[in-house]
This record gives structure tokens, sequence and C-alpha cells, in this order.
């Protein structure tokens, strides 16, 4: 059994036994924490730009420009360091002050400003000010009870003519569900447009990983 097999039997662990207890996001600053500063005890940290968020930006080509912009869930960095690079103005957070601590240590001249943040409690202040708000494999992390709460609250962040790109998992809706992470469902994504977002892409395709995985990725502007 590989590494990162491994790190997600544990990360399933510490979820189950974090769901046993009532809580749905406690378990990911235990995850880092445990990993003690290894990378390759977090399943979901390549160490580099998510290749289906660099694949989106080389098939559309967006320019920062200066936008500001929010990375939703920032996990180790590499995403919100990325789109840095692309000159946005990048605000990224993260549930793990462990995490973020570990974002400050790999990247001590960095432009992106990292906070610890609960996706369920961030700053009043971000409401409506982000120019992108960008989310990869945050939700599919999140069990189906607290997702309508975290959708609602992550296009919220989108300021007027602003523009949020998901990146997820995906199944139809009479698949089971499975361990996480867990896939959304079309119309899981489609609930983003209760909040005044309306969908401009969605791709439904296979990444031809080890094994093959469905993708959705949806760009919504408000």
């Amino acid at each position: 059994m590989g590494d990162k097999q491994e790190a997600r039997l544990k990360a399933r662990e510490l979820v189950n036994e974090a769901l046993q207890r009532g809580e749905t996001t406690s378990w990911f600053d235990q995850l880092y924490r445990s990993a003690a500063g290894n990378d390759e005890a977090i399943p979901w940290a390549d160490m580099v730009v998510n290749r289906q968020l660099a694949g989106w930006f080389d098939k559309h080509h967006p320019q920062g420009a200066g936008q500001r912009t929010l990375v939703v869930g920032c996990g180790l960095g590499d995403d919100a360091e990325y789109l840095a690079s692309k000159d946005f103005d990048v605000v990224a957070f993260d549930i793990s002050e462990t995490a973020i601590n570990w974002c400050k240590h790999r990247f001590p001249d960095t432009q992106v400003q990292y906070v610890t943040a609960d996706l369920f409690k961030t700053p009043a202040t971000w409401n409506g000010v982000f120019d992108f708000v960008v989310e990869v494999y945050t939700l599919q992390a999140l069990p189906a009870s607290v997702r309508p709460q975290a959708i609602q609250q992550i296009a919220g962040y989108v300021a007027p003519r602003g523009s949020l790109l998901i990146i997820c998992r995906g199944r139809e809706e009479a698949d089971p569900p499975g361990n996480m992470p867990w896939p959304l469902t079309r119309a899981e994504l489609d609930s983003f447009q209760q909040y005044g977002l309306k969908e401009v892409q969605f791709e439904d395709y296979p990444d031809h990983s080890e094994p093959s995985v469905r993708r959705f990725r949806a760009l919504y502007q408000r």
C-alpha cells in the first residue's frame, strides 16, 4: 500500500471518529498535526499546484491583474502560490492552524495572505468582496449534512461581477456517496445558483489518474 493510500485511510478514520462525536471539521487539524511535517501523510498534498486547476488556466488563460482572490481550504498552499504567480492578490485560508503555519514555513517570502479560519465562521468583511473565489476539493471532504451551508458561505464571498471556480469529484444522484472524499452531484453544484450566481462553464470529465476519477469543474459568475 502506498503512502498516500495509507494517508487516505488515516483521514477516513479521523473523519469517522469526528462524526461519531458530532463534529464535522475538527479532524482536519488533527490530520495535519499527526503528519508532523511529513507531506506524504496528507492525502491531497501533492506539493505542486493541483493539475485540475492548472489545466483550467491552460485552457482559459484568465488574467490576474491584481484581482482580489480567495482560496478556500488552502491546505499546504500550492494553489494559492500558483494564483499569486499569475498576478492575483490572494487571501488563502484553512481551518487548520497547523496547515497555515506549514504554508508560511514553506513560502517565507510569499505574497499570499495566509489566514487560519473556519469556513462556517469567516470574517463578515469577506462577504461579497472577492473578484475570484477558488474551491478545490474542500466541499468533497465535508459530509452532505453541512454542504448546503458551505455552498451558501462560499457563494457569499463572490463580489459583484466576480467569479467562482469549483473543482471536485462528481457522481450521479443515484450513485452511492462512498467514502470521504465524497463526490458531489450536479444538483449540489446547481445550488450555487440560488445565491445570485450564474453557471457559465461546466465540465464533467474523467481524470485519468490511477484509478480514474470522475471530476466536475464549474465556473460561476455574479
